[in-house]
């Protein structure tokens, strides 16, 4: 039967349930089902396709009625929790995803009860945002006065970056008149290996991809600060307006880190604003034996990172850090009426943050991120992303010694790219391993595994070369 729903004075219904134990109960065991299957994960298969029948379910008309919870629940236990994308799995090194933790599956329900939007107003899910904004300025190098952002991921974060450097360069006029406002055609840097959402980002802005410079990278995929430095040159002869570059702290092939003390230097001498991609590799500066990597980070306008991935941090949790909150606010700040400011109460507070972004409902992300930080310490989250580069490397041990396979790109943080000898690029394709993905290199499709899951262990990674090993042999006998 549906559970009963409340009634208040006025007859009118409540959505909240009318018998509280009856909802606990069946709460509290799919809680128990969760922590069950993490704890178990091991057991299960890395990946599997959903079922027929779990695509049924899904494909059926608006219901009007109410169902009874525990049905609910048992689908959910049925149709979606066997079929996730396998990023809990250990073997799982396909995308760079995090793992999660326990502690941020709670610190969701947390956020989900209590509903807060924290787009605005005087309230505890305000507060504990800016406090990730300070940590991430001390581990990143920022001085004071920096403003930070939660967002959906590193694609709308360095969107966000670039939007506001556009409106640095132009003027805050750009806001109203747009590019047209512009007297010379803006122009923007980032390497060959940068990601792709850098180009959406110019195109969503209106500045258009086709005025990103992508600048030729080294031997291990790391931008050429020389080819930087002219092709910044060729652009002011020829009367273009540069006003960004954006480096990037672990590209997504293959996980190269830029040489972002350089770029830096290039971007002060020019007057550009220094955004780094550090999707990927950013929050590995919480580490001692990592952080020299990065040298040069500390002296960016603005830095993207993802604590879904090496933070572990349940999705989504993309971050957006800015040196000169200022900035920062003269390119998203609204005067909207609805938007005023008092004194006093919850609609007290000087900056909120839609003033900072595009997004005035947003959800209490930085709940789930202040809980694994608190709970488990940076320098644990630190050692985590440590733990995966030492399986990269050994994993690249592994593949140099193994006849069969041929490392395609040094291996600069957790990425770990590999051809096959003797196999074509339909062949590497079709695998049929849900552990890696694969990518392009110098033309040619090879095998990409990403190691991110803190739960994976150097045994993970031996079974892995031992399984494709198996695999191998039966394909050529």
């Amino acid at each position: 039967m549906p559970l009963p729903v409340e009634q208040n004075d006025a007859g009118e219904t409540s959505l909240d349930p009318a018998d509280w134990d009856e909802f606990r109960a069946v709460a509290h065991g799919l809680l128990d089902d969760m922590i069950t299957h993490i704890e178990t994960i091991r057991q299960r298969p890395v990946w599997q396709r959903p079922s027929d029948e779990a695509r049924a379910r899904f494909d059926r008309p608006l219901p009007h009625g109410p169902r009874d919870l525990g049905d609910v629940v048992d689908d959910v236990r049925t149709h979606i929790m066997p079929f996730a994308t396998g990023n809990l799995h250990p073997s799982f090194m396909g995308w760079v995803h995090g793992a999660g933790t326990p502690i941020g599956m709670v610190a969701e329900i947390v956020a989900g009860g209590l509903n807060m939007n924290c787009g605005g107003r005087d309230h505890a899910g305000l507060v504990v945002e800016q406090q990730i904004v300070r940590w991430m300025s001390e581990a990143l190098g920022y001085p004071g006065g920096a403003s930070g952002l939660f967002l959906t991921g590193s694609s709308m974060a360095n969107f966000v970056a670039l939007t506001i450097a556009r409106t640095e360069a132009t003027g805050q006029s750009v806001r109203e008149t747009g590019l047209r406002g512009a007297d010379r055609q803006l122009v923007a840097y980032t390497s060959t290996e940068a990601h792709s959402c850098i180009a959406q980002a110019m195109q969503l802005s209106g500045i258009g991809s086709a005025n990103l410079r992508t600048v030729a990278v080294d031997d291990a995929g790391r931008m050429l600060p020389g080819a930087l430095r002219t092709a910044i040159d060729q652009d002011r002869v020829s009367g273009f307006l540069p006003f960004l570059v954006v480096g990037t702290a672990g590209t997504v092939n293959t996980g190269a880190i830029d040489p972002l003390a350089e770029i830096a230097e290039i971007a002060s001498r020019e007057g550009l604003w220094f955004h780094v991609d550090g999707a990927i590799g950013a929050l590995a500066v919480l580490s001692d034996t990592l952080r020299g990597l990065f040298k040069g980070i500390e002296k960016s306008a603005s830095v993207a990172l993802d604590f879904h991935k090496g933070g572990q941090v349940p999705y989504d949790a993309g971050f957006l850090l800015v040196r000169d909150g200022a900035a920062q606010k003269r390119t998203f700040a609204q005067p909207a009426a609805y938007l005023q400011r008092a004194d006093r109460g919850l609609a007290a507070g000087e900056t909120w943050p839609c003033d900072l972004g595009p997004d005035l409902s947003r959800g209490f992300r930085a709940l789930k991120t202040w809980m694994t930080i608190e709970a488990l310490g940076a320098d644990r989250i630190g050692g985590s992303i440590a733990h995966t580069c030492r399986l990269a490397r050994h994993l690249a041990e592994r593949l140099e010694r193994h006849p069969s396979f041929d490392l395609k790109a040094p291996v600069a943080l957790n990425i770990v790219c590999f051809g096959i000898r003797g196999a074509d690029s339909e062949f590497v394709r079709n695998l049929g391993l849900a552990a890696p993905s694969w990518t392009t290199l110098n033309g040619e499709l090879v095998v990409r595994c990403a190691i991110v899951n803190h739960r994976t262990t150097e045994a993970d990674i031996d079974a892995f070369i031992d399984t494709l090993d198996q695999y191998l042999t039966g394909w050529s006998g």
